[in-house]
């Protein structure tokens, strides 16, 4: 009989990345990779670049959690976020990006649970990410 391994029986996480800018949206699972915390299972990437593909991705129940580029156009990560929490029964959690580190009340007006400054630090990245992660588990 073949032992089952912990890790082989945990589902891999589903982190939706949007944002119109392929290279944010690079840098982001770049920071973060394909396993970054040894007690969550891998991550699965989906690369959006519209408003309407998160809404239809989250709609569906497919994301784990979602990375919101508060910077996007035309349709940026915040209102995209604010959108969620009021028209979604079950929302997950959302990490917004935005432009600088005094927009972080912006992203509470948009109800996100975390937001990380542009640029992209995998740190501060990995750190806002990880409760999230564990919270929807």
């Amino acid at each position: 009989m073949t032992e089952v391994t912990p890790a082989e029986c945990r589902a891999r996480l589903r982190v939706l990345v949007y944002s119109d800018n392929t290279r944010t949206r690079r840098q982001v699972i770049q920071a973060l990779g394909p396993s970054p915390f040894s007690d969550l299972p891998e991550i699965d990437y989906r690369e959006v670049a519209t408003g309407s593909m998160v809404i239809a991705c989250v709609d569906a129940g497919d994301v784990d959690l979602a990375v919101l580029d508060g910077e996007a156009t035309p349709e940026g990560g915040m209102g995209i976020a604010k959108r969620l929490r009021d028209e979604m029964d079950c929302c997950p959690p959302v990490l917004v990006l935005t432009g600088r580190p005094d927009d972080a009340w912006l992203a509470r007006w948009s109800r996100a649970d975390a937001a990380v400054p542009h640029p992209i630090d995998p740190i501060r990245l990995a750190d806002a990410v990880f409760p999230l992660l564990r919270k929807g588990r």
